[in-house]
């Protein structure tokens, strides 16, 4: 049996202390009582620069900026990774999967320690048709997870691309770079001109982006690497996803930013389980690309057409077998558990349950105590999108391989 390297044992060590130190001395109310009045007050000062720009109001307009959030949305890539997987391209997928979550994480953590507020709407039009966009807006705004985002992955999908290319063009780097900043700049001026964060909001989403981005690029090879040759890495992988969601901080009011990171650390957890078992049969650098004779525009809408249907179905029976198993498991080891939404018969009579409430630091580390119980639908959620990920690059792969595509 093989010794558990020591890095790791630190590493969840670390975050075990660091969540009791923060529970001890309440680091998060103090950091947002120190940061809270400054961004508030920027929003507030800020409005008339959102009230300026959305003079130009047209529908043309509307439609320009909404439909750039849905492309550069959480939903749209968890849409888009699955599909940059089955083109052959794993490493880029793997690589922007983890960062995805990354900034996730980050960027939602840092919304919920500031809690600071989007634009009051009114004065400011606030243009939310989509049913993403209603979410977003019941985050918090500072910082701007849109710009955040955008500066990541287009950054990182900039690097990557110039890395691999074999014959270097100056030119070809810097038209890159242009449109990399011109898609930024889109985005961080559709989110004023949509009414869904202010100036200092998008500012600090580029800000936050960019250190984010600089931190991936010096340790985003160490990573890989040990997703798909290092030790441990499932069981460290998964004691990671589940520190991590007792680490997160716990917000002034509840709102769905805690949600969003859940299912991500769980789609991260999935990939690289399924990578770090089938790396070597599916995803190594000599694999079948798009638009090469080995794998045809034909093969590859093949692969579409049998591997979404796969994927939602294997979501669906991830989220079903979690409702059974994780009450039945939480009754044995005597865990009080709620439910807010996805098992009725845990909801308590009389009292609602809001969305994306997060228990305390304390809570978290313990489970319960005896005025709190564990909302298990932070576990279905989990284990649902961890299933939903590990079938996209295990069993979907597999399904390919039995039926030549």
């Amino acid at each position: 049996m093989e010794r558990i390297p020591g890095w790791q044992i630190l590493f969840l060590f670390g975050i075990s202390i660091w969540i009791m130190i923060s529970s001890i001395f309440k680091v998060t109310r103090k950091l947002r009582s120190l940061i809270q009045p400054w961004v508030s007050h920027q929003v507030t000062s800020g409005t008339h620069i959102i009230l300026r720009i959305q003079k130009y109001e047209h529908g043309l307009l509307d439609a320009l900026f909404s439909g750039l959030s849905c492309v550069v949305s959480v939903p749209f890539y968890t849409a888009f990774l699955p599909l940059l997987f089955w083109s052959g391209h794993s490493k880029l997928a793997r690589q922007m999967t983890l960062l995805m979550a990354f900034c996730d994480y980050i960027g939602n953590c840092i919304k919920d320690v500031v809690s600071a507020p989007r634009p009051i709407s009114p004065p400011v039009r606030r243009v939310a048709d989509t049913k993403d966009e209603k979410e977003n807006a019941l985050e918090y705004g500072f910082p701007s997870s849109h710009a955040l985002n955008t500066v990541c992955l287009s950054g990182y999908f900039l690097h990557y691309v110039l890395s691999n290319t074999q014959n270097r063009d100056t030119f070809a780097g810097v038209v890159g770079f242009a449109m990399v900043c011109l898609l930024v700049g889109l985005i961080g001026f559709g989110r004023i001109y949509l009414g869904m964060h202010s100036l200092v909001d998008v500012i600090g989403g580029l800000a936050f982006g960019l250190t984010i981005l600089a931190f991936w690029l010096y340790v985003h090879e160490y990573v890989d690497n040990f997703v798909i040759s290092g030790q441990h890495v499932t069981s460290f992988w998964a004691a990671l996803s589940f520190s991590l969601l007792f680490a997160y901080p716990t917000p002034e009011l509840p709102t769905p930013s805690f949600e969003y990171h859940t299912a991500f650390n769980g789609v991260a957890l999935g990939i690289v389980t399924g990578i770090q078992q089938t790396y070597h049969q599916f995803h190594h650098e000599k694999v079948q690309r798009i638009f090469t004779p080995q794998l045809s525009i034909l093969a590859f809408l093949g692969r579409i057409l049998v591997g979404i249907p796969t994927i939602l179905l294997v979501k669906l029976c991830s989220k079903t077998f979690a409702k059974w198993i994780l009450p039945i498991a939480a009754n044995v080891l005597g865990v009080p558990v709620r439910s807010s939404g996805y098992i009725p018969v845990l909801t308590p009579a009389g009292k609602k349950i809001s969305k994306g409430r997060q228990l305390g630091y304390v809570q978290k580390l313990l489970f319960f105590s005896q005025e709190e119980s564990f909302d298990v639908d932070t576990g279905i959620r989990l284990f649902q999108y961890g299933g939903l990920a590990w079938s996209v690059v295990d069993l979907v792969p597999s399904l390919f391989s039995r039926l030549s595509l």
